[in-house]
């Protein structure tokens, strides 16, 4: 409505404020994003989604001789969980998974905290660096470097023998499950070190000093302060090394021997005697075993809390 002697004004309205604006500005970019998501979708589908839908398949069918009958069936998943020789590789391969990952945590959160908190800026590239120089060479060969200083010829067996504490070499070195857990901890840590160091790095330790002029202890500091904030680089640095410790192969068959038989070496065997749906079925049960650890962690960390500054 106008006022006697005014002129009727109309106020103009911001374009983004209209309806059709603002339905506009909400809807997704749609071919974009799909086009964007289309690469890592078509090697998810083909190289993940496909091969684990055949996988599960044939988990449920049965091998006689050199064919694949196409009956459905549970007895490959009930003779694994009855069979004492496979389940006991499966508890192995969950103990030195366990154990690797626990280790390395343990090195390489004090090794992280050091370097965030005590290490200028200006050399603490230079310990990254020498962090990951170790991936600059083959998997295979750091593994073989290890079986020459565990062997009985090996740099260990040597160093004792010319200290007198030995006479001969000794095989306890290799072979074992011990010597699986020694050479995939140099393996994985500098995996924990990384991604502890870019969880640490965003921590503000002014935090630390505040609560130790309100008299917590260190460890209280640590274990209520700096711990929690932290927590999303601690449980995905134990990802990243624990899942892939349970597949595996390459270790296991090298430093380990028949004491250190793994799942993944299980698995290879059912396959090179083609008992797939043997072997398919102990595959989904790591597979489903993974899936509910990440369940469970999910509650756990966001990945959001990875990247905030």
């Amino acid at each position: 409505m106008s006022v006697a002697g005014q002129p009727q004004t109309i106020e103009s309205v911001p374009e983004s404020a209209t309806p059709a604006a603002q339905a506009d500005s909400s809807m997704p970019q749609s071919p974009r994003l799909l086009l964007g998501l289309a690469p890592i979708g078509l090697l998810l589908f083909g190289f993940f989604l496909i091969p684990l839908t055949i996988m599960v398949l044939y988990s449920f069918w049965r091998a006689e001789g050199f064919q694949i009958v196409h009956s459905w069936t549970l007895d490959n998943y009930a003779k694994f969980f009855t069979l004492p020789a496979y389940t006991k590789v499966l508890f192995r391969t969950f103990i030195i998974a366990t154990s690797v990952t626990g280790l390395s945590l343990l090195l390489g959160y004090p090794f992280a905290y050091f370097l965030v908190r005590y290490t200028p800026a200006r050399w603490q590239q230079l310990f990254l660096v020498l962090v990951i120089l170790p991936f600059w060479t083959s998997y295979l060969l750091r593994v073989y470097a290890w079986m020459s200083i565990l062997g009985e010829k090996g740099l260990v067996n040597q160093a004792l023998i010319l200290m007198g504490l030995i006479n001969e070499p000794i095989r306890v070195f290799l072979y074992n499950q011990y010597a699986i857990v020694l050479v995939s901890l140099y393996l994985y840590v500098p995996f924990a070190i990384i991604t502890l160091y870019a969880s640490l790095e965003k921590f503000d330790f002014t935090q630390m000093h505040a609560a130790a002029d309100l008299g917590a202890t260190p460890w209280e500091a640590f274990r209520n302060v700096l711990l929690p904030q932290t927590k999303a680089g601690f449980i995905t640095a134990a990802i990243f090394i624990f899942i892939p410790m349970l597949g595996e192969y390459a270790t296991p068959t090298l430093v380990g021997g028949a004491e250190g038989a793994m799942i993944a070496n299980l698995v290879v065997n059912l396959f090179r005697g083609f008992q797939f749906p043997q072997g398919a079925a102990i595959t989904f049960v790591v597979v489903l075993c993974i899936l509910a650890l990440l369940i469970a962690l999910q509650r756990y960390i966001r990945v959001e809390e990875l990247y905030r500054r």
